[in-house]
């Protein structure tokens, strides 16, 4: 399988030096050539469980790994580092299911990739007999960072720096930032929102060269970080069906809380391998580009940027929504250029009917602003006594919305421990300002547990 820029049809490359360059030396994304059907009978897909499922994705989707290496990569990156046996876990409620991806070591769902992604990278470098040292260079909107720092910290041969906005993301996902060990790791805050520092981020790898230094990513832009994502849409399937919910062969909705549109352009991707998914529902919450995008086929990022209590969603420029501008168009890369073109240059562009008719054919687009997602979270808390943070709560109440014919699972992303304060104020709560206080007395009024390494960041503060 070869991967294309999509700047530059010419920019071909394999599996193993897209993994290691992240970004295209053009300013594009590396996309595969054609994307491979999954070829998984019902006996099949029930049979694998979820590192099973991930290692038949990524063989597919990364073949110049080979079986043995693929098995080695997930089984030793998933080790010991997740709190329940399936790495996942599908909850049922009235409305819809719940498929909950935080139960890694950082609490949000980046860790399904982030604990694959050292490894897919170092195992690229030896297979390629690539000799260059490795920096990691990452902007984050709040969760992939720390999945990051805690993937990548005193791998041989590697840094890694990640810079945040300063005062656009929580107490506890700054706290997991800075109190991360290892000697390869640096964390920077910057003036300004997410959006300014992935376009540094990106700039970096078109203007920095160091002989003997090669600059990878760890962001949802380096199709290492994206691959193992496709892998819990099929998980999802599967258990839906184990649970009685779901026949084979029907199909799927899934509401996604969505930023950078990495983690739906997976579920996207998971379509195409042939998954029985119905309606992908981008969810956003006020700063609502996506959904606008979705309504109007005018994508304009001249708006109010607005800090909500989801801000790992609060970013105007959706870096992997240009992977799937490049298939819309059928490849045209002159197309695409034309478009991120305008974008860059007049902060909008307006896409053409055939391609946002192709769009609209597997998506659908809802926002729900702060009010909404915490009213959310109240009534999920009094009615099914079940807890969900901020960013899950927007997909939630858009899914409400949408009310999409069928059967639908949220992706849950993060422990609602990671905005414990947002969550204590959605269900009535008299909020505290300390984020540990916080987090305590929402253990002690929900009797949900709190996940262990965020209990622990009291000590290292």
């Amino acid at each position: 399988m070869e991967y294309i820029s999509t700047r530059n049809r010419k920019n071909v490359t394999d599996s193993l030096h897209a993994v290691i360059k992240g970004l295209a030396e053009d300013g594009g994304l590396f996309v595969p050539s054609e994307i491979p059907e999954a070829k998984l009978s019902e006996e099949q897909l029930l049979s694998l469980d979820y590192d099973g499922l991930v290692m038949h994705i990524l063989g597919l989707l990364l073949p110049g790994y080979g079986e043995e290496e693929i098995r080695e990569i997930v089984t030793e990156g998933y080790r010991d580092k997740f709190d329940v046996p399936d790495r996942v876990a599908l909850k049922h409620t009235a409305k819809c299911s719940f498929l909950e991806l935080y139960h890694g070591p950082t609490s949000a769902f980046k860790d399904m990739a982030l604990c694959l992604l050292p490894r897919l990278l170092t195992a690229a470098n030896r297979l390629t007999g690539n000799p260059d040292k490795v920096m990691i260079l990452t902007a984050t909107s709040g969760d992939t960072g720390k999945a990051a720092l805690e993937a990548f910290a005193d791998v041989p041969d590697t840094g890694i720096t990640v810079f945040y906005p300063a005062g656009g993301v929580s107490d506890i996902q700054k706290l997991q930032m800075q109190t991360q060990e290892g000697k390869n790791v640096r964390v920077c805050g910057i003036e300004g929102n997410f959006d300014d520092a992935q376009t540094g981020v990106k700039k970096a790898f078109e203007e920095v060269h160091v002989k003997g230094v090669s600059l990878g990513s760890a962001n949802s832009i380096n199709i290492g970080r994206l691959t193992p994502q496709v892998a819990y849409y099929f998980y999802a399937y599967a258990q839906m069906i184990r649970d009685g919910k779901l026949s084979y062969g029907e199909k799927l909705n899934f509401s996604v809380p969505t930023g950078n549109f990495g983690d739906i352009l997976a579920g996207w991707i998971a379509k195409k391998m042939g998954l029985p998914v119905g309606r992908l529902l981008c969810a956003s919450n006020r700063n609502r580009i996506l959904t606008d995008f979705l309504s109007t086929g005018v994508y304009d990022r001249r708006r109010e940027f607005y800090l909500t209590a989801s801000p790992s969603m609060d970013i105007l420029i959706s870096s992997n929504l240009e992977r799937l501008l490049f298939y819309g168009l059928g490849m045209d890369d002159e197309a695409l250029r034309t478009l991120m073109g305008d974008l860059s240059g007049k902060g909008f562009f307006e896409a053409p009917y055939e391609l946002m008719e192709f769009i609209r054919n597997d998506f659908d687009g809802a926002s729900s602003d702060d009010r909404e997602a915490f009213n959310a979270i109240r009534r999920l808390w009094e009615q099914e006594h079940y807890l969900i943070d901020t960013h899950t709560a927007v997909a939630y109440a858009c899914a409400e919305k949408a009310a999409t014919p069928g059967k639908t699972v949220v992706l849950s992303t993060a422990s609602p421990y990671k905005f414990a304060s947002s969550v204590l104020e959605a269900i009535g709560e008299k909020v505290s300002e300390d984020c540990f206080e916080a987090m305590d007395k929402l253990e002690d009024i929900t009797g949900v547990p709190q996940p262990p390494r965020l209990k622990s960041l009291k000590e290292k503060s």
